[in-house]
């Protein structure tokens, strides 16, 4: 894009939001701001992402050393238990908080001085590229940014939204993700008592993005975190930015244009660094930040987790498949961030139009049975809903009953093996990859029903079972990144590889990759249920242009079990990825 082309597009997306005499004023900032950064940050090459790329998501402080600071530790982890395994790690935010484990920022250029700092995070930058979380709907009450506003002061005064009515009826139309008050009263220096919009919680103030200089503040932030190595932007709770009362203040016009000048900044200033939205709403609103090619490179695939948990639990992958049929062709330069487990919960509001109200019903039940929690939004009639649950991925697949349960191990790993498999690149969160059990002490300590998920790992305690291979932890980790590091030599697992999804009955789910070169063809085929299923082979013979005889299993690194009536046999909660191989 050459200069004259992208100022005429970035004042298109200003007047868009602004209007027309705004714009004019605000656009010498913003391209003032890219160049001030583009001489910091480095030119990229190669292709956007390929088979190699997976994400390994974490705290900075996830893992706690007696010698190191945590940012240290995590890569002294990285470096003795994961080498060539993951291309990229996700730091959820690593900044001053005052709540949220982070989403209530209060300075977004510092490191936390108990995590280490950006010497460390340079560091951490030569064993992965780094994707670097963006809180940029909300930030903490104690930000210099809230002080000057409180004290009628500029540059910040007006940084946040308020509202003279805390009773006006239009305030019933907005949806929100929590069940606390919208609005939070604020004592002020000289404005008395003001009531201030509060999204998420009343130390999570929302800014004012009808205030250009708010947006231009969020672009420097973003070039600076590129230029301190960030390859991926992750934009927390992006669909909240712009607010207008008598409208749901969710996925408006406005946000998504402030999504596309964010694209247009990095494509101009920094070409291949990733841009992934953060929506947990239902698949069709989540993936219009795709937009036109032009919004997002990669959207978290929010439903995948609860269908996916959904299918191991009741034994069909009837809703999945349903579901993952439906998914439209996606545009040149966009694909999925495929994961099962994160930081936050299991979100409900993506199975909304996915699965039937007594299947949403039934899997709540069997989560709180194996000691989850579900946590609530108010909704536009003022009822409390389930909003997503919250419990450890591994604990999700055990039987309450049984606290040695066989099948847990292999029910958890199939539903990663799904996840590897798609479309998309996976992101694997920490506690997933070592099989974390629920933290129920954290969740009493702190209140907060999220932190069953949220455990911290003391180097000593998690090297002691890293030590024993008979633990939990490292069969899972073993296996977790066995799988991880065999992905990333098939190129049909490239995130541009077609995917097919076959229909094999209601037992399974099936789906053929095809890698863009056309070098390799591959089926992965799962069993959501205790009991071997058999497939009748002839279905996929002309899929993988072979005869079943030619069939290779590359996760057992062997030939498929087949019948004398030619069927292909997948074991009770097992997975197949099938190539072709000659015999020799």
């Amino acid at each position: 894009m050459t200069a004259p082309d992208l100022t005429e597009r970035l004042r298109r997306r200003l007047a868009f939001i602004y209007g027309e005499d705004t714009a004019a004023d605000v656009l010498p900032g913003l391209l003032d701001c890219l160049e001030r950064h583009r001489r910091d940050i480095a030119p990229r090459e190669g292709p956007l992402w390929s088979e190699r790329d997976a994400v390994l998501i974490t705290y900075g402080d996830s893992i706690l050393g007696h010698e190191r600071t945590p940012l240290q530790t995590l890569k002294c982890f990285i470096d003795t238990w994961l080498p060539d395994t993951f291309s990229t790690v996700h730091l959820l935010p690593i900044f001053p908080y005052t709540s949220d484990d982070g989403f209530s920022v209060v300075d977004y250029r510092e490191v936390r001085h108990d995590l280490g700092d950006w010497d460390d995070v340079r560091d951490l930058c030569q064993s992965c590229e780094l994707m670097q979380d963006f809180v940029l709907n909300h930030c903490s009450r104690a930000s210099l940014y809230f002080s000057d506003f409180r004290a009628d002061r500029e540059p910040h005064r007006d940084f946040f939204i308020t509202v003279d009515d805390p009773h006006d009826p239009r305030l019933a139309q907005v949806v929100r993700p929590r069940s606390t008050p919208l609005l939070t009263e604020i004592p002020t220096h000289d404005r008395g008592l003001l009531y201030v919009w509060t999204t998420f919680s009343a130390d999570q103030v929302d800014f004012n993005y009808h205030n250009p200089r708010v947006l231009l503040e969020m672009v420097d932030i973003l070039l600076f975190y590129i230029a301190r190595g960030a390859r991926m932007i992750r934009l927390d709770a992006v669909g909240y930015l712009w607010k207008e009362l008598g409208t749901s203040c969710i996925h408006l016009p406005q946000t998504h244009e402030i999504v596309k000048l964010l694209r247009d900044v990095v494509d101009a200033v920094a070409p291949g660094v990733l841009l992934v939205t953060e929506t947990n709403v239902p698949h069709e609103e989540n993936i219009s930040y795709f937009g036109r090619g032009d919004e997002a490179h990669l959207v978290y695939q929010f439903s995948l987790p609860p269908l996916t948990l959904h299918a191991i639990e009741r034994g069909t992958g009837r809703y999945l498949t349903r579901w993952a049929r439906s998914l439209t062709a996606l545009p040149a330069g966009c694909t999925y961030f495929n994961f099962t487990a994160s930081h936050d919960g299991i979100g409900v509001r993506p199975l909304e139009g996915l699965l039937p109200a007594e299947e949403i019903d039934h899997l709540l039940e069997a989560m709180r049975a194996k000691g989850g929690f579900v946590s609530t939004r108010t909704d536009t009639d003022g009822n409390d809903v389930p909003y997503e649950i919250n419990i450890s991925w591994f604990d999700a697949f055990r039987d309450p009953g049984n606290l040695s349960d066989p099948w847990q191990t292999v029910r958890f790993i199939l539903s990663q093996t799904l996840a590897l498999s798609l479309q998309g690149i996976p992101g694997v969160y920490i506690h997933a990859l070592l099989a974390t059990p629920n933290d129920f002490h954290k969740t009493e300590v702190t209140g907060q029903t999220r932190a069953i998920n949220r455990h911290q790992w003391h180097w000593s305690e998690l090297e002691a079972l890293l030590d024993v291979p008979e633990t939990n932890t490292r069969q899972i980790l073993d296996e977790y990144t066995r799988r991880l590091r065999l992905r990333a030599r098939q190129p049909a697992f490239h995130p541009d590889a077609a995917q097919e999804v076959l229909d094999l009955g209601d037992e399974t789910f099936a789906i053929l990759r095809l890698a863009p070169d056309g070098s390799q063809r591959l089926a992965a085929l799962f069993n959501f249920t205790r009991q071997r299923v058999w497939v009748d082979s002839t279905r996929l013979e002309a899929r993988l242009g072979s005869p079943a005889a030619h069939w290779y299993d590359l996760l057992r690194a062997q030939r498929p079990p087949l019948d004398d009536q030619g069927r292909v046999a997948i074991m009770p909660y097992d997975a197949l990825w099938l190539v072709t191989r000659e015999e020799e």
